[in-house]
């Protein structure tokens, strides 16, 4: 316990926190901080700061409308310096879970975003973009429907030969190409698909529109390097790096609803989440 009867908030080295006691007044952050913040990790020290108090906000160790330290307690807490601090703050008002208040310190916001930093609810890549603050937009490389290959068919559960609505995009935000994103699907699943138009429509939207509701997605993820084509639509020198995920989502009854294979840039994709040991 701290002299001013302040409890501190406790991080693992895996930066997980763990709160002690209650907290009043201006909020304790981080610890020490060494434990939290890695100079030695690959993520620059300023998202290491947003990632922190993102989870800190999301477990209740922050509460809306709580202050936090200032600035120099922060740094020294935190072992970052002033110009570092304050680009993961600014960067937190952008996003909106900080208020600043000219001349009292940094607040955190009264309804801070739900979920922003674990990805591991279903959505799509559109409802992600409105998330962040940013505009979600494709280039269509094919829409069409055609008969389901022996391959196709059996990671769908369907006949050989069932119409198959195949979308192949280039998914961009704010102009940004981020990935190429190749999905089938049954048609029958979903007749209007084939009329949509997909440069700016959401695909999960259209499925929600027919009715049809995701339940869940499988993934695998695995680095590889892009080839010719990939490269070419993600503005990227064959032989980069990029990261393929393959989805299978089902629906309520685990029947398999569309398969996805979406190849991000290397570079300007970050997967978050988060793992939990079973009792």
């Amino acid at each position: 316990m701290k002299e001013d009867g302040r409890s501190p908030v406790r991080v693992s080295p895996e930066g997980r926190a763990g709160r002690v006691g209650t907290v009043t007044g201006t909020e304790t952050l981080g610890g020490t901080g060494a434990a939290a913040i890695r100079p030695d990790y690959p993520e620059p020290l300023w998202i290491q700061v947003v990632n922190l108090i993102n989870h800190e906000i999301a477990t209740g160790a922050l509460r809306p409308g709580s202050r936090l330290p200032p600035e120099r307690e922060l740094c020294q807490q935190l072992a970052v310096s002033r110009v570092t601090l304050r680009k993961a703050l600014t960067q937190l008002v952008a996003d909106g879970v900080l208020s600043p208040s000219h001349g009292r310190g940094w607040y955190v916001a009264a309804a801070p975003p739900v979920g922003r930093d674990f990805p591991n609810s279903l959505e799509s890549f559109t409802e992600t973009a409105t998330r962040m603050g940013l505009d979600a937009s494709s280039r269509v490389l094919r829409s069409e429907t055609r008969a389901a290959t022996l391959d196709e068919a059996e990671e769908l559960g369907v006949a050989p030969g069932t119409p198959l609505f195949h979308l192949d995009r280039v998914r961009l935000l704010d102009e940004v190409p981020i990935a190429v994103d190749v999905t089938r699907m049954p048609a029958s699943f979903a007749p209007s698909l084939e009329t949509a138009d997909f440069a700016t429509a959401s695909f999960y939207q259209v499925l929600s529109d027919a009715g049809v509701e995701p339940l869940r997605a499988d993934a695998t993820i695995e680095a590889r390097e892009a080839a010719g084509d990939i490269a070419e639509h993600l503005g990227l020198d064959a032989g980069r790096p990029v990261l393929v995920m393959r989805q299978v989502a089902v629906d309520r009854n685990e029947h398999p609803l569309f398969v996805s294979t979406i190849t991000y840039a290397g570079e300007r994709y970050r997967l978050r989440t988060h793992f939990a040991r079973i009792p």
